[in-house]
């Protein structure tokens, strides 16, 4: 859970001149730190923002969700 909650913090981090990921590059980076089965992919708004919210089955078999700020 703590990866989850770094991953998130870490994905969050924008900077000047940032461009906007991918859904697939956000699906890639969540596989990634999770080594999980991605269940669902929703694309969102929060207020001016784009955010993908990705459910992820882990390895020992629990679901989280993590949300990816599109823009990196």
């Amino acid at each position: 859970m703590a990866s989850l909650c770094a991953l998130a913090l870490a994905l969050s981090a924008a900077t000047a001149g940032a461009r906007e990921l991918t859904t697939q590059e956000a699906v890639a980076k969540v596989q990634q730190e999770t080594s999980g089965k991605v269940l669902s992919v929703q694309t969102l708004m929060q207020g001016k923002r784009k955010v993908y919210r990705i459910k992820v089955l882990t390895l020992d078999g629990q679901v989280r969700v993590v949300q990816v700020p599109a823009e990196q």
